[in-house]
């Protein structure tokens, strides 16, 4: 029961995260939108350079949040009563794989795209490529290597610090 209710937090934080950000400046996560759209995006004058700006500042925003999950989600799980890498691991990957499910069903293929206010000005005509479920699909594909990844690095620093 404990840890369905973390998973039904995590998945509150992270909808508190990304949708007030997104409805405010969608184009502040043009990275994480459909190759198409972010093509467009980058032929319109008004974005000329934002692209290169935002893809290089994605990919350390990238890393650096998945230090900051290992650390979190390692401390949620030690708190939980994990003590072990194993029920470490396991913890962690649940969390994860019930916001990344969250994610790609209820925000990506209910909320970002059916909402036409998550739609940047001068795209609003790629109603097919905002519907790509298969792009996010595939991104849903790489949160669960993430997760492993995450999940492993957490079990790993669980079994470090109790060895210690």
């Amino acid at each position: 029961m404990v840890l369905f209710i973390q998973c039904v937090v995590c998945c509150l934080l992270f909808t508190l995260i990304i949708l007030p950000a997104q409805y405010k400046d969608p184009i502040s996560m043009i990275m994480s939108y459909p190759p198409e759209v972010i093509k467009r995006v980058d032929e319109l004058p008004q974005y000329k350079g934002s692209i290169k700006q935002r893809k290089s500042s994605h990919i350390s925003k990238k890393i650096g949040g998945l230090m900051f999950f290992v650390i979190v989600l390692s401390v949620v799980a030690y708190f939980s009563g994990c003590r072990s890498f194993g029920a470490t691991f396991i913890h962690v990957f649940t969390l994860f794989f019930a916001v990344n499910l969250y994610d790609l069903v209820v925000l990506d293929w209910g909320i970002f795209c059916h909402s036409r206010k998550l739609r940047i000005p001068g795209t609003e005509d790629m109603e097919k490529e905002y519907k790509n479920y298969g792009f996010h699909a595939r991104g849903a594909a790489i949160g669960l290597v993430l997760g492993l990844v995450v999940a492993a690095l957490s079990g790993g620093m669980i079994h470090l610090i109790l060895a210690i």
